[in-house]
């Protein structure tokens, strides 16, 4: 039998290769600040520092001006602070290091911290609520107590976008809110109305995520600090110090939406259906999903590390097909690994002494804990507004922590929490975050309004959390 050919017409094409953007004015700034700050440490004597500690150094400043500048993507930044770590100050450098040199495996193992398996777990989970319409379906059916009044509607979809921002990623979450309101935005009166709508879901979305360990990297990032550290939280721990402010919040920024956008006596008619997949794999997923999150919460009850319960899920989806190959190459690998690169950067900061020299660069010893713990709240809060909430957690963690071995009466736990939840509320920018820049690309939010309710719940947020969270945690005896 002659072999077929293939015609031009059904011959495979090849792959075209993504196009690179130029880079921006920022962009090459930051490249060359970047390379300049890299190189001082290395070239030059720095005073109390060991080279070990000059060159963690040098990555440090290299990833803080990469991180802000965004020269490169943030996941590259963070597989490059992990290649550096290994060729500078492991065990397998190409330079010289002492005998009792960090293993170059401590690195990579950050890649598989199990903080990691936490998230990939969270992860695998949220894509198979999308994939199995699960999200829209709930939001559907959970909004329909609160038709009819507009301020009602909001405050709905406010609770519902925070439930789902708990265990979904804040940027699906946003997603799927949107799908399900863009009925109520055509409902509403054009103006400050739809204005205010729409800002509820991305407020709701960054709150939201504060409240699980999943729900956003920023929790996953000072989990694992203090997990190396030898402080062990559990999901639920979590859970109790994160939710009370969540919900202070949450009805907080609702309320301030409604006072500036929704005129009272606006009223609003949904027509909310939900569509239930009952095939096997769909009810096999309702199953592991809901098992996996109640054993999450009771993690104090039968003792498995949720660690372990996030990877144990990851392994009923997949055996059981509910799941395949394709979604897991789908999940969203640059946050897992922009996650591993900030606990890689706390590990080498940790190990070359790094952390107690900045300690003693200031007199941090003659502030009270809680000064501390009130500046770097504010330090995560005007950060996270002007890079990556993932990035600014990552940047000033490793300090935090440093800090809390230095100070008398600064709980570790309380600093790394404080300095997680802070970074959650930079939401003031259309680029603080990736809920806000999805609600921003709707065109009824300007950019103005944006910044004026995110800078009101962000700055009275964090007072809240660095004034009376740590003493709330206290008495519950969580510290």
């Amino acid at each position: 039998m002659p072999a077929r050919t293939r015609t031009a017409a059904n011959r495979p094409r090849p792959r075209v290769p993504d196009r690179l953007e130029p880079l921006t004015r920022k962009q090459i700034i930051g490249l060359l600040v970047a390379a300049a700050v890299f190189l001082v440490p290395l070239l030059v004597d720095v005073p109390d520092l060991d080279p070990m500690g000059e060159r963690m150094l040098s990555i440090f400043l290299l990833a803080i001006v990469l991180w802000v500048s965004e020269a490169i993507p943030l996941v590259a930044t963070a597989v490059l602070v992990i290649g550096l770590e290994v060729l500078l100050i492991s065990d397998q450098a190409v330079l010289p290091v002492p005998e009792d040199a960090t293993a170059y495996s401590s690195f990579f193992a950050a890649l598989a911290n199990p903080v990691i398996v936490l998230f990939l777990g969270g992860f695998l989970i949220a894509d198979g609520a999308e994939k199995f319409h699960l999200d829209k379906n709930l939001a559907a059916v959970l909004i329909k107590p609160f038709t009819g009044s507009a301020r009602r509607t909001v405050l709905g979809l406010m609770v519902i976008t925070a439930v789902l921002s708990m265990f979904m990623s804040n940027t699906a979450t946003t997603a799927t809110m949107f799908a399900v309101v863009i009925p109520v935005l055509g409902a509403l009166p054009e103006g400050r109305p739809r204005t205010g709508l729409a800002l509820s879901i991305p407020v709701a979305a960054n709150v939201g995520g504060m409240g699980t360990p999943v729900g956003t990297p920023p929790n996953a990032i000072a989990l694992g600090a203090l997990a190396e550290a030898g402080h062990a939280i559990s999901f639920l721990d979590w859970m109790l110090m994160s939710i009370p402010l969540m919900l202070v919040i949450l009805l907080g920024a609702w309320l301030l939406i409604c006072a500036v956008f929704l005129p009272g006596g606006l009223s609003v008619e949904l027509d909310m259906r939900a569509e239930w997949y009952t095939d096997r794999r769909a009810v096999m997923f309702y199953v592991i999903a809901g098992v996996t999150i109640l054993a999450w919460m009771t993690e104090s009850l039968h003792g498995l590390s949720a660690n372990v319960i996030g990877f144990m899920a990851i392994v009923a989806m997949l055996v059981t097909r509910v799941m395949t190959g394709k979604d897991l190459a789908g999940l969203s690998w640059d946050v897992l690994w922009l996650v591993a690169g900030g606990i890689a950067l706390g590990d080498g900061v940790g190990a070359t002494g790094l952390d107690e020299w900045i300690l003693n660069l200031f007199n941090w010893t003659s502030m009270p804990a809680l000064a501390v713990v009130v500046l770097m709240g504010a330090l995560g809060l005007a950060l996270s507004n002007v890079i990556s909430n993932s990035a600014a957690c990552n940047l000033l963690v490793p300090l935090a922590m440093g800090l809390a071995t230095g100070i008398d009466g600064l709980e570790p736990v309380t600093i790394a929490v404080v300095l997680a939840l802070a970074c959650s509320l930079g939401m003031s920018l259309p680029i603080s975050t990736p809920p806000n820049a999805i609600a921003y690309a709707t065109g009824e939010i300007a950019t103005g309004d944006m910044a004026r309710v995110g800078l009101i719940i962000g700055i009275t947020g964090t007072a809240v959390l660095v004034l009376v969270m740590p003493l709330l945690w206290s008495a519950m005896g969580m510290l």
